[in-house]
């Protein structure tokens, strides 16, 4: 099938807009590649040093003709989808040594639960923790020791953290691990239902802390369709995964086959094989197209939004908001996985999966098939389903259909045509809104203003009764510069009884929701934030918003703006405590919202 209009004119027009960065991007990359082997310019002491603690394969090191890997670990326990990261290493290292080469653990990463810290105090470093891994792990393979790389992270701010650095080191090949999610708990709709039932005071902590405990229960990722399981599409789609490996469950043979193939491959694809591949020559304009269109067809989370443009900028591509928008606009919703819909990752995988979605928006013309990935060439290879054979991973043909239609649907015959992130724009600024799980008739919303400075204070005035009519709740000082830009996905269930309740509610805010996030309008990322002094700074209480995603618009409505002062907020105790003196120079440095929000691209 020939390739969409659309999707080769937004392609184009992202291949022009970075034509100066990638050119300069890739140059550094050519000088970086021709150096050859990184070994080759250590000393004898560099060499030593880098090599004592490595028993019998100091052999195959020193040699230098076996290739290195360096695995960069996002490993704690405190995440059950990276707790299965700890027995990672010792099954690369025996798979690297079987198929002639060597492994080293080069460094580890912190990963942050957004889970933990939801609502907390350490939620305001979360999105700055992206920036800080993708330091991390430039410190462990600043060591120059590898002649490719593994990296093991799943979740938030850790996957594209992992892929700023990749591209940062893009000069050598890398391959992305999963671990898989968790299997199948408490359904995330009685999950959701519990948490409004204790919103209201109608039950009690303990029935809450019983139902959270029965949702998240085990190692592997959460099983809703949230940031962490949309950055296992992600790498699928853009070709950093083996084909087939997202969400397979951790500690099963199959799981453990696929790590094993992983590193046979990142041995294959080093400089000192014939399949040189690489990162810089898989993350182009075209895998970061087949990224969006994935994260439409999906529904995914709208952190995703903020991540991509700067995991693009770390390999010298530019992405605009409306590149987000115009892809939504011709790539239909084929998902209903939760909050989309009642099923969960394993229900979707089950159904035919990302396999099955790649095959179909291929046929479609809506991805780019001429990509370099690291299963090989072309993006038709993740089409294939792995299968374990005498212990082994073989590939064969995907069911080539869907197996439940409730949650998986053709391209030609989707839930929506369009993929349901809209980019918003007016006197307020730019934001977005993700709408696949937004009722149509709640698409539109004009309703007095409420503001609010802190999420906290949105739900005191609930508590006490304030919330009597249809009202856009607008939270501000939620962006980057202002507190780190937590997500404020703990205003979710308080929102969802005022809908509920009959009122018209919507959510604007400089802020970010979670990927779990989406049955009430929610107006995110608005850009620039108040402490940028943007006209989000100007609302009062009183006016009237009119937010519309048919039409992509949001403003303050007969009103002025430019004759008011802007709104200021006392930060200063943003500052401190819980580690956020550490990340003053962070919030002094950030970029804004709609680029990113990148410290160190």
């Amino acid at each position: 099938m020939p390739l969409h209009p659309k999707i080769a004119e937004v392609t184009d027009r992202i291949r022009v807009r970075s034509e100066g960065t990638r050119r300069k991007y890739m140059d550094t990359m050519a000088r970086a590649a021709a150096e050859g082997p990184r070994r080759a310019h250590l000393t004898c002491g560099n060499q030593a040093h880098a090599y004592a603690a490595m028993g019998g394969d100091k052999d195959a090191l020193t040699d230098a003709r076996s290739p290195n890997i360096g695995i960069i670990t996002a490993y704690n326990d405190m995440l059950s989808a990276h707790q299965p990261f700890e027995t990672y290493p010792d099954l690369i290292r025996a798979a690297a040594r079987a198929a002639g080469g060597t492994a080293q653990v080069a460094g580890g990463v912190p990963a942050m639960c957004d889970g933990v810290t939801q609502g907390q105090t350490g939620m305001e470093l979360s999105l700055f923790s992206r920036d800080v891994i993708a330091l991390a792990a430039g410190v462990g393979l600043s060591h120059n020791v590898f002649d490719s790389a593994v990296y093991l992270g799943v979740c938030d701010k850790i996957v594209p953290g992992l892929v700023m650095a990749a591209a940062t080191f893009g000069y050598i090949p890398g391959i992305f691990m999963p671990a898989g999610p968790m299997v199948s708990g408490l359904p995330n709709d009685e999950k959701a239902r519990v948490r409004q039932e204790f919103a209201k005071g109608n039950i009690g902590r303990d029935e809450l802390m019983a139902a959270e405990m029965a949702s998240y229960h085990g190692p592997g990722t959460c099983t809703f369709y949230g940031t962490a399981n949309s950055n296992q599409m992600l790498m699928e789609f853009m070709g950093l995964h083996m084909p087939g490996a997202s969400f397979v469950n951790p500690g099963t043979p199959l799981r453990d086959a696929l790590t094993t193939a992983a590193t046979e491959r990142a041995l294959e694809i080093t400089a000192l094989g014939n399949d040189y591949t690489p990162v810089c020559d898989i993350l182009d304009e075209r895998a970061f197209v087949n990224g969006i269109v994935g994260l439409m067809a999906t529904g995914g989370s709208t952190n995703l939004v903020i991540h991509l443009p700067a995991m693009a900028r770390a390999a010298g591509v530019i992405l605009d908001l409306e590149d987000f928008s115009d892809l939504s606009e011709v790539t239909p919703l084929m998902a209903k996985v939760y909050p989309n819909g009642l099923a969960d990752v394993n229900h979707f995988h089950a159904a035919g999966g990302l396999g099955y979605m790649i095959g179909e928006l291929l046929d479609a013309g809506l991805l780019h098939d001429d990509t370099k990935t690291v299963g090989g060439q072309g993006l038709a290879l993740y089409t294939q389903e792995p299968k374990l054979v005498d212990g082994r991973i073989s590939y064969a043909p995907g069911a080539g259909k869907s197996l439940n239609e409730k949650i998986l649907r053709p391209a030609s015959d989707p839930f929506q045509r369009q993929g349901g992130l809209v980019q918003l724009s007016g006197n307020l600024g730019r934001g977005v809104i993700k709408t696949s799980a937004v009722a149509p008739e709640r698409q539109i919303v004009e309703a007095p203003a409420r503001v609010f400075h802190t999420q906290e204070a949105v739900k005191d005035a609930f508590k006490a009764g304030e919330f009597t009519q249809d009202t856009i709740i607008v939270v501000r000082f939620q962006g980057p510069k202002s507190n780190g830009m937590p997500e404020l996905h703990g205003l979710t269930p308080t929102l969802a009884v005022l809908q509920d309740r009959g009122f018209k509610v919507a959510l604007v805010t400089d802020g970010r929701m979670s990927g779990a996030s989406g049955k009430v309008p929610s107006a995110i990322h608005v850009c620039p934030e108040a402490a940028d002094e943007g006209p989000i700074a100007l609302i009062r209480d009183g006016d009237i918003i009119r937010l519309d995603a048919t039409t992509g618009t949001i403003e303050v409505k007969d009103v002025d703006l430019s004759t008011r002062t802007p709104a200021t907020a006392d930060l200063s105790g943003n500052g401190t405590g819980v580690g956020r003196e550490l990340f003053e120079v962070f919030r002094q440095n950030v970029g804004l919202a709609a680029e990113g929000a990148g410290v160190v691209v």
